[in-house]
C-alpha cells in the first residue's frame, strides 16, 4: 500500500490514470444513487403532474357556458364555469368481467359524486357509481350496463355506445341511420345530449362498419382511445349546471 501511494504521488502519469479511474468509479455509483432516487420520486412526480392536469383542466375554455346574450354586462363575467374537474389515482381495476368496475382514491370528502363523469387523457373512462368518505367506484366504460351518448365528429350524428363483453379494446356504436356516410377511421365524440359528460370529448374512432341487416340502422366497431389495461390516473368531472338541466326535464315530463 505504500509502495503504491508513493508510485501515484512521485509520478504524473501514473496519477492520472488512478484519478480517471477514481472518476469513473465514482461517478457510476452516483449514477446509480440517482436513478434510484428518481424511481423512488416517481409516485411524488405522478401525483404532481395528475394535479397539474388537472388544474389545466378547469382553465379551459370548453368547461365555461355563454351566459350573456349581449356583448353588454355589468360587473360580471360573459363566462360561467360548468365544469370542474378532479384528479384521482385508480386503485382497483377489471377489464375481464361483463360488468367491470373501477375504485378511486377519492370520494365523498374530496368532492366526487355519483353520476360524475371520469375521463383519462381527455377520453372516457365511465361514470362514478357510489362513494364513501375517501373512496369511490366507477361504471366502467367496460360495463354491459352502461350506454354513453355519442356522435360522429364530421356530421354530428347521434347514437349510442355500449360494450359487448368481449375486446377490451372495443366498443359498438349503434343508433346510427342506415343513410348516414361513416368510414373506418372517423373519431367518435361524447355529444351534448349527456348530462354527464361535456360535448366533445374523445371516445375512439371507427374501426368497422357492420353490413345492415335490413333494418333503418347500421352498427359500427369503435376502437376505444383509452387502453384500459393501462389507466393509473384519471379526472372526475362535475357539472355544476347539472341539477338545473335535470330539474327543468323533469318538470316538462310532468
Amino acid at each position: 500500500m505504500v509502495c503504491f501511494i508513493l508510485i501515484v504521488n512521485n509520478n504524473n502519469y501514473h496519477k492520472t490514470i488512478f484519478l480517471n479511474s477514481n472518476n469513473a468509479i465514482s461517478g457510476g455509483i452516483y449514477d446509480k444513487v440517482t436513478s434510484f432516487s428518481d424511481y423512488i420520486r416517481l409516485t411524488k412526480i405522478n401525483d404532481q403532474l395528475s394535479s397539474e392536469n388537472t388544474l389545466l383542466h378547469n382553465l379551459l375554455s370548453e368547461n365555461y357556458k355563454l351566459t350573456a346574450d349581449s356583448f353588454f354586462f355589468y360587473e360580471d363575467s360573459l363566462f360561467k364555469q360548468q365544469y370542474v374537474y378532479r384528479s384521482a389515482k385508480i386503485i382497483s381495476n377489471s377489464i375481464n368481467k361483463q360488468r367491470n368496475y373501477i375504485t378511486l382514491n377519492k370520494g365523498r370528502n374530496q368532492g366526487i359524486e355519483p353520476e360524475m363523469g371520469v375521463v383519462a387523457n381527455n377520453s372516457v373512462v365511465g361514470i362514478v357509481k357510489s362513494v364513501s368518505d375517501n373512496y369511490s367506484t366507477v361504471l366502467s366504460l367496460l360495463n354491459s350496463r352502461l350506454k354513453i351518448s355519442a356522435k360522429i365528429k364530421k356530421n354530428n350524428h347521434h347514437g349510442s355506445l355500449y360494450w359487448d363483453g368481449k375486446d377490451y379494446r372495443k366498443g359498438r356504436l349503434i343508433e346510427i341511420p342506415s343513410h348516414v356516410n361513416i368510414n373506418v377511421g372517423d373519431t367518435i365524440l361524447t355529444s351534448s345530449y349527456s348530462s354527464v359528460f361535456p360535448e366533445g370529448l374523445l371516445i375512439g374512432t371507427a374501426d368497422e362498419i357492420l353490413p345492415s341487416t335490413g333494418g333503418n340502422f347500421k352498427e359500427i366497431i369503435i376502437l376505444l382511445s383509452n387502453d384500459f389495461n393501462q389507466l393509473s390516473y384519471v379526472d372526475v368531472i362535475g357539472d355544476l349546471l347539472k341539477s338545473e338541466r335535470l330539474e327543468l326535464e323533469k318538470e316538462v315530463e310532468k
